[in-house]
């Protein structure tokens, strides 16, 4: 049995359908209970004595970072019989500027994977393909999207693949103790992707990047500000290089990694609500 955390978020929810669609055993650990293709518990996981029917004959982890007490949350795993973990971390973890909330997050949830005496596998995506939806509201009122770091090109991944790789990494051997990189297989400016998009929804798009002061601006208003200060770091600073191409997806699946088209016509529906 493979207990699926963060089951009905971008990545969880793929790795929940993955798991379905392979016919393999797996579990929902979600808040309430939702439309999802496999079995559900419910659960707080910064709440570790919260887990235990969850974890009732599991025996692999799809883990999402941050939580409270993650040697706790861990050492619950371990003596309910779980054997291996696949943590869903990020390149803030190795950041060459780590002393921020982000990158304090992930560090502190790997070091705490890493000494649970668990069987682990570590999940660096680059930024997701699926970050285009918050573009959402600005194409809902017309035909110009501005954002931040307008000149930083990443090599972004579908939250599709990291699934792939993840469940690769639950079911198969050979993974124990490993970090892998991923990434989509094209690195682009926001507004090509935006360019991409336009072309999939036959809409005159146009991009607009934000100046600093704007994005600074506009993200304090949805995050708070150590957040904010982590991600001008990471890519005004650039204390991460998300532009580099992995073939991570393709030697763990088999496949090329998925392109942001295909990204963008698989979710073609979120964008004209049809």
């Amino acid at each position: 049995m493979i207990l699926v955390t963060g089951a009905t978020g971008q990545v969880g929810g793929e790795v929940v359908r993955a798991l379905a669609g392979a016919g393999q055993p797996a579990r929902a650990l979600v808040r309430k209970h939702a439309d999802l293709p496999v079995e559900q518990a419910v659960g707080d996981l910064n709440d570790p004595d919260s887990l235990a029917p969850a974890l009732d004959g599991v025996r692999g982890v799809f883990l999402l970072p941050g939580y409270r007490d993650m040697p706790g949350l861990l050492a619950g795993m371990r003596r309910a019989g779980v054997e291996r973990v696949v943590l869903l971390s990020s390149l803030a973890a190795v950041a060459t500027d780590t002393d921020n909330a982000v990158s304090e997050f992930m560090i502190r949830s790997e070091t705490a994977v890493r000494e649970s005496g668990l069987a682990w596998t570590f999940l660096r995506p680059n930024a997701f393909m699926s970050n285009a939806l918050r573009w959402l509201p600005q194409l809902r009122a017309g035909d110009i999207v501005e954002d931040a770091f307008g000149d930083v090109p990443i090599a972004s991944v579908d939250p599709y693949d990291i699934a792939a790789v993840a469940v690769r990494a639950l079911l198969d051997p050979g993974h124990e103790e490993r970090v892998h990189l991923l990434s989509g297989p094209e690195r682009l400016l926001p507004a090509e992707r935006l360019a991409v998009l336009a072309d999939v929804l036959h809409r005159d798009l146009r991009f607009r990047a934000l100046t600093d002061e704007e994005a600074r601006a506009d993200m304090t208003g949805r995050m708070p500000q150590e957040y904010v200060d982590a991600f001008f770091s990471f890519y005004g600073d650039g204390t991460i290089d998300e532009s580099l191409i992995h073939p991570t997806v393709e030697e763990v699946t088999g496949r090329p990694p998925r392109t942001f088209r295909q990204w963008a016509l698989a979710h073609r529906e979120a964008f004209t609500g049809s």
